[in-house]
């Protein structure tokens, strides 16, 4: 009983830290990108960037079937290769979660380069630092602050993600069934008390990570 209490918290847990690696490197590299990026549509690219934050989750969900259900081309080549397709499975939560906490480390990212005072990446290229050192040792450390926080709202939204996940991979004990889903699911079997040791749970581990938040910030 204690094992199946504790499944849900962990798996959370674990959905949310690979999302949140993935979405880091990847907020990352499209925040530096669009920083200093000046083209034509780049309001629309942005737009696209931060859909997932406004649109319903249960639209992100719907989205996610359709472009990888078993039906579609990606779907049918996942499940090629795989051997399995991404439906109902642990790696359709994970890409759920990445999909709905990109937008925070993403906008986090694009902020904290955004505030890079130029001259200083420059006079770095000055002293023959390249394009890349001077994103690893300079770009980087000066947007540290905007990332970090960026990286755990990303892992919050993650965390408290249901909807998309609960329609693309569905309510699995022990696979798919997140803390959010067991909530949902506790509460709806009338089994109040064990959804407010699971709410607490969730609200323990977010007043953590909000502490966090602020103590980069301070």
């Amino acid at each position: 009983m204690e094992a199946d209490f504790w499944s849900p918290i962990r798996l959370s847990i674990e959905i949310a830290a690979v999302s949140s690696a993935v979405v880091l490197l990847v907020g990352i590299g499209l925040g530096r990108m669009m920083a200093n990026a000046r083209f034509k549509g780049k309001a629309v690219v942005e737009t696209l960037f931060l859909l997932p934050l406004v649109l319903p989750p249960t639209v992100v969900g719907f989205l996610l079937i359709v472009l990888f259900g078993r039906s579609s081309p990606a779907g049918k080549a996942i499940e090629w290769i795989f051997q399995q397709p991404i439906i109902f499975t642990w790696w359709a939560a994970v890409t759920a979660a990445i999909i709905v906490a990109f937008p925070l480390m993403y906008q986090s990212a694009k902020t904290g380069f955004e505030a890079i005072d130029h001259d200083i990446e420059q006079a770095a290229r000055v002293d023959g630092a390249g394009e890349w050192k001077v994103f690893l040792y300079v770009s980087i450390p000066l947007a540290l602050k905007a990332i970090v926080s960026g990286g755990i709202l990303s892992f919050a939204r993650a965390l408290g993600e249901f909807g998309a996940t609960f329609m693309f991979a569905g309510n699995i004990p022990g696979r798919t069934q997140t803390a959010p889903i067991a909530i949902y699911m506790a509460m709806d079997s009338g089994n109040m008390g064990l959804a407010w040791l699971w709410v607490a749970c969730m609200i323990g581990i977010s007043i953590i990570m909000l502490v966090c938040v602020n103590l980069i910030k301070s």
